[in-house]
Parts: C-alpha cells; structure tokens; sequence
C-alpha cells in the first residue's frame, strides 16, 4: 500500500492524500513518489537518533560531568579517523552502495552495544557509556549529512527550493517521535531494547535509499548528469582540501563551528542541573527526552511557518563538495566547535566564573555568529544567480 502511494504513477489520477499535499506545498506530480520516500528517511533517520540521544546523554551523566569534555575530545579523535575510510568509500562506490553500508555498519554497532549493555556490570556500564556517548555523537553527524548530501544529489536547485522545507519538517517529526517513545519508556523499557528499535529503523532508511536510487533518474525531463549511480571519485582528502580553498566552504565551517560552540556551552549546563536534580537512569534519559521532544516540537512549529528559507545554499554546491566537503565540515569543524565549547567550560569553572561570565562569552560569540551568517546569505544570492545564469548558458537556442 506505501509502495503504491509513493510510486504510483503521475498519469493516474490524484489521489486524496496527493492532493492534499499539493495544496500544502509546490510539488510536481512526477516528484511525489521522491519527495515520499524522502520523508520516510529522514524521519527513519532522525527517529533513530532521537531514541539514542537520550541514553547518550544520561550515560555521559552518568560517567561524571566533570569528565564530559574527555568525551568530546575522544568524539573529535574518532571522527577525524573515520573521516578518511568515509572519504574512500566515496570516492570507490555510487551512493546506492557507500550509504547502505554506512548505515547497516551503524545499526550492527547499535546492537553490539545493546548486547554489551544487557550483559555488563554496573562498573562496566560506566565505560561503556563512555564508549557509546562517543560513538552516538560520530553516529549522529554522518547519517544526517549523509542524508542531505544525497537529497541535494537528488534534486536540482529549483526543486530544492521548492520541497526542502517541507523534508526538514519530515525530519522533526521523526525527531518528535524518537523522543516521545525514549520519554514515554525510559522508566519500564531497558536500554537494549530501546536500542533495538533505533537500529530497526536504520533498516528502514537503508530500504529507502535504495527506492531512491531508482527514482532519481524520473525526476526532471531535462538532463541531470549529478544523479547518475557514478562513483563520486576525488582525493580522500579532496573534502578537508576544498574547504581550505572556498571561501564560502571556510565560512560555512565558521557558522558551524560557532554553532557548535554555543551549543556545548549551554549542553554544559543542562548536564549540570540533570546530575544534580536526578539520580535515577531512567528518570534522567525520560528527561532528556522530554527536552528534545519540547525543542523538536518548537522546531516543527517554527519550519511550518518558514518553510523553503532552511537548505538552500545546498542547491549550489558542486557533487563532490556535497560528499566530501559538507561531511568534512559536518563531522570535524562541528566536533572542533565541541571540543572549544567543552575545555571553555571548564576554563569558565577553573577561573572561579560563573553563569554571568559565560554568558558574556555566549553574548559574544553570538556577535560573531551573526556577521558571519550575513555574509553567507549575501554569498549564497551570488552563488543562485551564477548557478541561474549558468542554466541559461546550456539551454538550446530557440528557432
């Protein structure tokens, strides 16, 4: 029946549910089966994460506030390691091959740490969690990068406008419900099998990928050479190369970086008050749940409302850049940001400061944040008429 709706054929007639869509959104009939299968992804995805976000960040609790940071540290150093066999499996293998067996490598480690934590100790389960925070936290920004890297090899630019508000919010909602089914079963469910679901659901994205695959080439009537089921090819350090040499790459790594800083101040924070206020696991993973569950909630609100303003600067970035660059930014600049929000923290708290004193640096950096983000959106407008110029160039000519 999903099958059916998702492919059905743009010279059938609407259905019901198509054109209701249509209504709620600028889609192409040719483009509904895509946009379907789009929206189970990411959701899958996100739905995924959001299960284990919340044991990541009890567990990280549970190994002691205090030691938080050596975890983001060990997060930047897998990170930067896996970087490099990510970079080969693109440059080797089309994305039909390299995304099914990043996400089926994920989801076999998901269940080697169900089958761990079902076994250990109370003093093992320390170090394990220590393990898994680290883990989750790499799992986390490759599977999402990943996600948009293809979505954008999928579309065009113009099509991405049009559609990439309406996948975002696919991807709250798949937030939303990973983290209500962590808050409503965190105190009677154990944490392997909540662990079980999550890699479930990758399962769901790799089986989405692959219906993709097959689509992307029905999407436009015109020629799309970027969707072709080719091996990216480039360097295995083209990403870390092609961020050096863009200045729109290297200010886009400074938004996140800043991001990022902010971000891991504030999460500081949060782990503070949760050890101080909760001692139970289950109570703690529950309330970190709820927090995401209210902040995905927000979020899904704010996107209804901004719809198509979220990803567009990803239409003009070149394939390759996709892959390489946006998942070297994703993964190492963004765990950069981690480990200078981390050790601030802790310089913050061995300067004798306090909650006024961080939040000037907050205040600060997000002065920063917001030139740098101005001068990306003035870029990006440049980049759309260049990109729109260039698509005018290799039209034929009209007799």
């Amino acid at each position: 029946m999903t099958e059916s709706l998702l492919e059905g054929s743009p010279a059938t007639p609407a259905r019901p549910f198509q054109r209701i869509l249509r209504r709620l959104i600028d889609v192409k009939p040719e483009e509904l089966p895509a946009l379907g299968w789009c929206w189970l992804f990411i959701s899958s995805v996100l739905a995924s994460y959001y299960i284990l976000r919340p044991i990541r960040d009890q567990m990280g609790v549970a190994g002691g506030v205090n030691n938080l940071q050596w975890l983001f540290t060990g997060t930047l150093v897998v990170m930067i390691v896996l970087n490099i066999p990510f970079s080969a499996l693109v440059k080797m293998l089309p994305r039909r091959q390299f995304i099914p067996l990043t996400y089926r490598f994920f989801a076999v480690t998901i269940l080697a740490f169900g089958a761990a934590l079902h076994f250990a100790t109370p003093e093992e389960t320390v170090w394990i969690g220590r393990f898994f925070f680290i883990w989750t936290s790499v799992f986390n920004l490759f599977v999402v990068s990943i996600f948009w890297a293809m979505v954008v090899d999928i579309f065009t630019s113009e099509q991405g406008k049009r559609l990439f508000g309406f996948i975002a919010a696919g991807a709250t909602i798949g937030a939303i419900v990973g983290s209500a089914v962590t808050a409503s079963l965190a105190t009677t469910v154990s944490q392997p099998v909540l662990l079980l679901g999550a890699a479930l659901l990758l399962e769901v994205s790799i089986w989405c990928v692959r219906r993709l695959s097959r689509l992307s080439v029905k999407l436009s009537d015109r020629p799309h050479p970027e969707r072709g089921e080719v091996p990216i090819g480039g360097s295995v350090l083209a990403g870390f190369m092609k961020t050096l040499r863009s200045p729109y790459l290297i200010n886009i790594g400074i938004f996140l970086l800043l991001y990022a800083v902010t971000s891991t101040l504030l999460y500081f924070d949060q782990a503070s008050i949760v050890s101080r206020s909760f001692t139970d696991r289950g109570t703690q993973t529950a309330f970190f749940a709820t927090i995401d569950l209210a902040v995905n909630v927000l979020t899904l609100v704010t996107q209804i409302f901004l719809t198509g303003r979220i990803v567009r600067w990803l239409g003009v970035v070149p394939r390759e850049d996709r892959y390489k660059a946006k998942a070297f930014i994703d993964t190492a600049v963004y765990r950069t940001g981690d480990q200078v929000g981390a050790w601030s923290y802790a310089l913050i708290g061995g300067l004798g400061w306090g909650a006024t004193q961080a939040a000037v640096v907050a205040v600060f950096l997000s002065a920063v944040w917001l030139a740098n983000s101005l001068w990306l959106g003035k870029r990006q407008e440049v980049l759309a008429e260049q990109e729109i110029d260039g698509e005018r160039i290799k039209l034929p000519a009209v007799a």
